[in-house]
């Protein structure tokens, strides 16, 4: 800052500089002013205050100093000397009154308007409140199953609510309870949705009874942490009086939110597990002991005792030891009267307490324990345990059950379940292990049913709010490594269906699946419009890794850390070795000739190499029931007899790394025999799916090649319609009522549109 004192100025500059050195002068104070006064920008200041007390300082004595020696101050007329110092000298105690002042009003305006009280308004989060309306963005973002993040959602959350705690000076109680609003409206929102193919109930109840239950926890570890701290550095200091602040703030928010009913109605998924909640804690405060492991039968539920979503929230803090059952004491906590509790302990027990107890996993108790979620961690702990130390059967039992229930409703403990389900994934080498091979492939009935059990949208998509992808991709890559390269010769029947398992099959399910945590799916087109990034810039094999090298790394000496991993089992031990992509080089070369498939022009096929050989089996296998007795084969346009298809079955017996190379040839040659007319687009279609039901993680090279050849525009369009195949048009009419009726449904009009539009409209 310059002061503008007219010692400053020299004799020689012209009038001219000197006006406009004025009229800058004059405006810069007018901004400082501005800044200062507005709500905005003084919250933003106070911060700085708060955090950066060096900086704060010198940037006050400066404008003292402009207070004392600015001719343009003195003669402003929107402010003088002494109101521009007032601003600067008491900044800290205008802002928190007013600051306070607004957000309560605001915010309990908006908590009480009528808005929220109506069911629209619960249901579909109509609300007039600006200060929370980030969470509730947020919150919705994280739902769009089409993404696949990285990050965890607990650590986005923490930072957005800590900023926006700051931002609008609330207390903390306010602050959660805006929280569990957002997440109550979400539950609403999707129990009552009718977009998408399958609701997303599960993955809201994760968010509001898992997510947010751990941002909270994480919170209040770290405020714990920064006490333990300053204790340590200045024994001397006011810890008292700082201590519990957040904890206090979190008992306030979850009394608050029984005022709140029409956002506690659960799912009717999950009404059961909420009435279950409600009665216990009816018990409880009627003198009645429930050990964990028992449930209440229908007949022996009190009468009104039904639960909703905030008993759900509480069992969720008791169970992470942030709450005690004293809030079964809180004012309408329970809605039962003393005479309507039952006077006996509940006799029906739970497959987990009889697992606990010693009882062994017989087929009726697994289906119990696949289908109820575990309520502590001491049992998946054992669960885990028998997973890894039990006989075969009882280990693919065991992973059966973790990625049940207990994966999907086990919000206590999900992040547990997830975090053993990844280790399983990994198991250590035997100390009798010998060969080349990999000790994997011995692993193979247990990895299968682990690759199986987290592959629906859900799981993938709990995963991603965990912030677990690239965990899940540094125990996947090995998967596909060695099981892409093994030769097919074993395979292994599978209880108690008797299915028979081979290499193939556990290198597709765990291909596909590491695919699906990539976006994968988006096509060359997207990449040129500039939807997504370019080639080579978005999530990919390379980026996971490292995003799993630095998580696992961050784990450190620090008392935050420390606080944190002491919430995790102790049995479990997750290698923190860096890995990287040079340890799986056919995954690297795969990956390498993808991005030449997608981005470049194809390359030819040399004759009478390995690679040869193999695309010819692959076109006698796709080909097989055409009639005429000959294929498409690798030489364009021409069309030549080949061997049988038991032995093309025969000759493909070879390692999926192999045939991943060889399946783009394949896919041209057929693509040019159906250009050149030798080949029908319906034998085209039937023979895709032919070579997708032979080896599943083919469908990742055909996507990629055939959406990489309709960017390129190479070929000319094939009529799908007629005696070829089924024309759409008949169905087109009906197809628009239906989209009609839906958009409808959210209040959208629609105009009629052309049967063409609509059909473009289906395509994407």
């Amino acid at each position: 800052m310059e002061i503008d004192g007219n010692e400053n100025f020299s004799e020689k500059r012209n009038e001219h500089h000197e006006g406009l050195h004025k009229v800058n002068t004059t405006m810069a104070i007018e901004l400082i002013e501005e800044f200062l006064k507005n709500k905005v920008t003084s919250s933003i200041l106070y911060l700085a205050r708060q955090n950066m007390p060096s900086h704060w300082g010198g940037f006050i004595e400066r404008l003292q100093l402009l207070v004392v020696h600015s001719t343009a101050l003195r003669n402003s007329k929107h402010t003088t000397p002494d109101a521009f110092l007032q601003l600067t000298s008491d900044t800290h105690r205008v802002l928190s009154r007013e600051g306070k002042t607004i957000s309560h009003h605001e915010f309990h305006a908006v908590m009480f308007s009528g808005s929220l009280k109506s069911s629209v308004g619960q249901c579909h989060g109509a609300s007039h409140s600006a200060v929370w309306l980030p969470i509730d963005l947020f919150l919705e973002d994280t739902m769009d199953g089409s993404l696949v993040t990285t990050t965890s959602a607990v650590e986005n959350l923490i930072s957005l609510v800590k900023a926006l705690q700051a931002v609008n000076r609330t207390t903390w109680h306010d602050t959660f309870l805006g929280l569990w609003i957002a997440a109550l409206r979400l539950v609403q929102r999707e129990r009552n949705t009718s977009e998408g193919l399958m609701p997303r109930v599960d993955t809201s109840l994760s968010m509001l009874l898992s997510i947010t239950t751990l941002v909270v926890t994480n919170l209040i570890e770290e405020e714990e942490s920064e006490l333990i701290d300053e204790t340590q550095q200045n024994p001397a200091n006011q810890r008292k009086e700082k201590q519990g602040k957040l904890q206090k703030g979190l008992i306030t928010s979850l009394q608050l939110l029984g005022d709140y009913e029409g956002l506690l109605t659960p799912p009717q998924s999950v009404s059961s597990i909420a009435n279950q909640a409600a009665a216990k804690a009816t018990m409880f405060i009627s003198g009645l002991t429930v050990r964990n492991g028992y449930s209440m039968s229908i007949n022996d539920m009190p009468v009104n005792c039904s639960g909703n979503l905030r008993h759900l929230i509480v069992e969720a803090f008791i169970a992470r030891n942030m709450l005690d059952t004293s809030a079964y004491l809180w004012p309408g906590y329970v809605n039962a009267r003393a005479n309507q509790v039952p006077r006996g302990v509940p006799s029906q027990t739970t497959g987990w307490s009889s697992l606990m107890n010693g009882s062994p996993l017989t087929p009726s108790m697994i289906n119990i324990l696949v289908s109820t979620p575990a309520s502590s961690l001491p049992e998946v702990e054992k669960i885990y345990e028998i997973a890894v130390n039990g006989s075969g059967d009882e280990k693919i039992s065991a992973a059966a059950i973790l990625c049940g229930a207990s994966f999907v409703r086990g919000w206590n403990i999900q992040e547990h379940t997830i975090l053993f389900i990844i280790n399983l994934m990994s198991p250590p080498v035997p100390a009798d292990h010998s060969g080349t091979e990999s000790h994997l492939i011995n692993y193979a009935p247990l990895l299968n049913v682990l690759l199986v059990g987290i592959s629906s949208v859900d799981c993938v998509q709990i995963l991603s709010l965990h912030g677990l992808v690239p965990l899940l991709a540094g125990a996947l890559m090995p998967i596909c490594e060695a099981f892409g390269s093994a030769v097919p010769e074993v395979s292994w029947t599978l209880p108690p269906t008797g299915e028979e398992l081979s290499c193939h099959a556990v290198f597709s399910n765990a291909f596909t699946l590491l695919l699906r945590l990539w976006r994968f799916d988006h096509s060359p087109l997207d990449h040129v419009l500039g939807d997504i990034p370019p080639v080579g810039s978005h999530l990919s094999p390379e980026y996971l890794l490292l995003v799993r090298n630095s998580l696992l790394a961050s784990f450190g000496p620090s008392t935050r850390s420390q606080l944190k991993l002491r919430r995790y089992s102790k049995i479990l031990s997750l290698s923190v070795e860096p890995v990287f992509m040079d340890s799986f080089p056919n995954l690297k070369l795969w990956y390498r000739k993808h991005l030449e498939c997608i981005a470049s022009t194809f390359s030819g096929l040399v004759h009478g190499t390995p690679v040869h050989q193999i695309v010819d089996a692959l076109l006698n296998l796709m080909f097989r029931r055409i009639n005429r007795g000959v294929q498409p084969s690798t030489s364009g346009s021409s069309l030549s007899s080949g061997p049988g298809a038991e032995d093309a079955q025969a000759r493909l017996k070879i390692p999926a790394w192999d045939i991943l190379e060889a399946t783009p040839f394949a896919l041209d040659a057929a693509l040019t025999a159906c250009a050149h007319g030798r080949l029908s687009p319906r034998e085209l279609a039937t023979g895709l799916k032919d070579l997708a039901d032979f080896l599943p993680a083919s469908l990742a090279t055909i996507v990629s090649y055939f959406s990489a050849e309709v960017t390129r525009g190479i070929w000319k369009p094939a009529s799908m319609n007629g005696t070829d195949w089924p024309s759409p048009a008949a169905n087109l009419s009906s197809v628009e009522q239906q989209i009609k009726k839906i958009l409808a449904a959210t209040g959208v009009d629609v105009p009629s549109l052309s049967g063409v539009l609509w059909l473009h409209f289906l395509c994407h």
